[in-house]
C-alpha cells in the first residue's frame, strides 16, 4: 500500500546535484553535504540557510518541486503534504507570490507525471516577526484552490507560540488547517502551547510528551497524531541513536505516531528507510494506516 508522508520540508528534500546545478546557476556557494549530524539546532538552520540561497527564480522552484514528486512517488509514497517557507523565500526575492506559485506548478506537474497526491503546509519560524506569519496565512488563503491546506509554526521553540496566537486564530477560522512543531527542541510545555493556542490538529515531533502523563493522556483520547521524524532527531541532537529514540515508548503509551523524514535529503533517508529503521517497535502495516488516518488534505 502507498505511504502517507505528512512531515516534510522541501527545501531539504532537494536532490544533491540539483542542488549543486542551482548553486552554479546562482553564483552562490555549494552547500557541502553533511558527513554526520549537526551540533545542534544553530547550526542546522545555518546550514539550513544556505540551502535556500540556491534557490532564486522561478524556474528553480518548480524544478526541485517536480523532482520531489518523481522521488517520493519512486520512493512508494501515494500522499505527501510537503512544508514550505513560501514568504520567507518572497521576502528574500522581493516578491511574495513567486516562489509559491512556482512549487505549486512544478507540483502540479509532477503530480500529474507521477500520479501522487500533494498538499502544501506553509511554515513559519517562531524566530521571524509575526508581521511575516500573517503574509503567510494570506498566502495559504490566496491559494487554497491549488491545494495549500494550511500553515504551522516551525523553527527554534525556545521562541514562544504565543506571539502567533491571533494568526492561528485568523488561521482557523478561515477554515485552515493548523499543524506546529513542538516538543523536539522544548519540553512538553511547548505543545501544551500550540494545542491551546495554535490550535493544532497534528504535532510536528512531539517527542518530549512523555515527560508530561496528563499531556499524554490527553492527546491519546483526542488521537492528535505525532509526526515523529527519528533520522532527523538524532541528527540535530535530540535523540542519541535509532536504537535509543523515544518512538517506542510513544507507541506503548497508546499515542497516534506517524513515521516521517522531515530533511531526507540531509539525512540521506527517504520515508521507506524511515520505517525499516523503527520496525522492530511499529510494524509498516500499522505506520502506513497512521499515516493515511492523520492526512489532512483529503
Amino acid at each position: 500500500m502507498p505511504r502517507a508522508h505528512l512531515h516534510v520540508h522541501l527545501e531539504s528534500a532537494i536532490r544533491w546535484e540539483t542542488l549543486a546545478d542551482l548553486a552554479v546557476a546562482n553564483g552562490v556557494p555549494v552547500p557541502a553535504r553533511p558527513a554526520s549530524g549537526f551540533a545542534g539546532l544553530p547550526a542546522f538552520v545555518a546550514h539550513n540557510q544556505l540551502i535556500r540561497d540556491c534557490l532564486r527564480t522561478a524556474a528553480d522552484f518548480a524544478r526541485v518541486a517536480r523532482e520531489f514528486c518523481a522521488d517520493e512517488a519512486a520512493d512508494g509514497t501515494g500522499y505527501v503534504e510537503v512544508s514550505f517557507t513560501a514568504a520567507g523565500h518572497g521576502e528574500r526575492l522581493g516578491d511574495l507570490d513567486m516562489p509559491l506559485l512556482a512549487v505549486l506548478d512544478g507540483l502540479a506537474q509532477g503530480q500529474e507525471e507521477h500520479g501522487i497526491e500533494c498538499r502544501v503546509l506553509l511554515d513559519h519560524s517562531r524566530r521571524r516577526p509575526v508581521e511575516r506569519a500573517w503574509q503567510t496565512l494570506e498566502l495559504a488563503r490566496r491559494y487554497a484552490d491549488r491545494g495549500v491546506i494550511g500553515i504551522g509554526l516551525a523553527g527554534d521553540e525556545a521562541y514562544p507560540a504565543t506571539p502567533f496566537a491571533a494568526v492561528c486564530d485568523a488561521a482557523r477560522d478561515s477554515g485552515l488547517h493548523l499543524v506546529h512543531h513542538a516538543g523536539e527542541a522544548a519540553g512538553p510545555e511547548s505543545i501544551r502551547e500550540v494545542l491551546d493556542l495554535g490550535h493544532a490538529e497534528r504535532i510536528g515531533h512531539g517527542i518530549t510528551i512523555l515527560d508530561d502523563p496528563d499531556l499524554v493522556a490527553e492527546v491519546r483520547e483526542r488521537r492528535i497524531a505525532l509526526e515523529v521524524c527519528p533520522s532527523s532527531n538524532v541528527a540535530l541532537g535530540f535523540a542519541p541513536s535509532i536504537r535509543e529514540h523515544p518512538i517506542g515508548r510513544l507507541v506503548e503509551a497508546g499515542l497516534l505516531v506517524t513515521v516521517n523524514t522531515d530533511i531526507p535529503a540531509i539525512v540521506d533517508t527517504p520515508l521507506s528507510r524511515e520505517y525499516a529503521l523503527v520496525n522492530d517497535v511499529i510494524d509498516e502495516e500499522r505506520l502506513t494506516a497512521n499515516g493515511w488516518s492523520a492526512a489532512l488534505g483529503r
